[in-house]
Formats: C-alpha cells, sequence, structure tokens
C-alpha cells in the first residue's frame, strides 16, 4: 500500500471501491479488465492530480510528438480515462459514483485520438486508422473525423489546419500487451504510422 500511503489521507479510494485487495504494483499494458487495486490505483492518480493543480488533459496516455504543431495521439483506456474522470470531479471537490467507475469498466473498445496536420480545412475528412500487430492487422469499429479542420496559430502558413481522427477497436481484438504499429490515413491521402508499445501503458 505504499503508493496510496504517499497520497495522504485519500481514503476516497476506499470509499469509492470498498477497499482494494492485497499490495500495490507498478500497473502496465492496457488493461482489459482492471481489477479493484489497479482501478483505485487511477483513482488515486486523479485525486493526487487534482490535489497537485495538474490539469486533467495533461493524465491522458500519450504518444507520438510532444511538439504543438507536429502529430501525436492519446490512448483512452479505461484506466486512464478513470484516473482523467476522477481528476475533473476533485476539481470540483466531488467524486465519481460507484455506477460511473462502472460504466467506463465496461466499455467494450480502446480509443485512439490521433491529432493531425494538413493545409486544407477538409484534409481529415473520411479519415481511416488501422492496428498492425506482427502479421495481424486490426480494423476499427468505428472511425470519426473533423469534417472541418480548425486553423493552427500559424495559418496560413504551413500546418495551416490541424484536426482529429478516433478509432474505436474492441478491445477482444488485439492484444494489449503487443508493441503495435498505429497507421492513418488522411482522407486527403498519405499515411502516417505510430510505433506504440501497448506494454507501457496503463
Amino acid at each position: 500500500m505504499n503508493r496510496l500511503h504517499r497520497y495522504g489521507g485519500m481514503v476516497l479510494v476506499a470509499m469509492l471501491l470498498t477497499v482494494l485487495d492485497g499490495g500495490v504494483q507498478d500497473i502496465r499494458a492496457v488493461v482489459v479488465h482492471p481489477t479493484r487495486q489497479q482501478v483505485g490505483e487511477a483513482v488515486g492518480r486523479g485525486l493526487a492530480a487534482a490535489k497537485n493543480k495538474i490539469s486533467p488533459n495533461q493524465l491522458y496516455q500519450r504518444f507520438g510528438s510532444s511538439q504543438e504543431l507536429e502529430p501525436s495521439g492519446m490512448l483512452l483506456t479505461k484506466l486512464s480515462t478513470i484516473t482523467v474522470m476522477t481528476a475533473h470531479f476533485a476539481l470540483r471537490s466531488a467524486k465519481p459514483s460507484t455506477q460511473e467507475l462502472q460504466q467506463m469498466l465496461s466499455q467494450p473498445t480502446l480509443q485512439i485520438s490521433i491529432t493531425l496536420f494538413g493545409d486544407s480545412p477538409r484534409f481529415a475528412q473520411n479519415s481511416y486508422v488501422l492496428l498492425t500487430q506482427g502479421n495481424r492487422v486490426i480494423k476499427p469499429v468505428r472511425v470519426r473525423s473533423d469534417a472541418w479542420a480548425h486553423k493552427t496559430r500559424v495559418w496560413p502558413q504551413s500546418p495551416a489546419y490541424r484536426a482529429t481522427v478516433v478509432a474505436s477497436f474492441a478491445y477482444d481484438s488485439f492484444d494489449p500487451l503487443a508493441l503495435t504499429i498505429i497507421s492513418v490515413f488522411p482522407g486527403s491521402g498519405g499515411e502516417m504510422r505510430f510505433e506504440v508499445d501497448f506494454s507501457q501503458f496503463p
């Protein structure tokens, strides 16, 4: 329980989850069926972030470039979503209910959100996303993208527009521990790839 002790008196974790079983261990991999212990740690991270005035948007699991005008993405896993939701609630001196936590845990798909850049306002319309793990190609159950991209701060210079593509993949369709290639096909043409080790994401 050492990690929870560092949060100093955050008994809310126990109140929400009827307390955790066993010790705390480092969580790695896209967790499909989180235990109470893992959910408790995710809640604790959200509480700690709110206490330290860290923006909830900084708590998502990110990949790609950290530069403002370069492509990047986020994995909206069950545990990271719980952390972000808890932080949002805690900043309002509130807490997510057991029902709200359960709703996050029952999500059947992993959402992958990708930010792309282009030079026309409709460059991301009808974009598509695939996962590749070894010889396997995994298709999403749905993809949505900005039909009209937003201007960047350097508009009309390149890259002039920013758009978001969100793909949802069924948890039972991919290996949550595998090295994965995320391929994005913007509607305007071309392909962009991100290499992501799922075993490093909670």
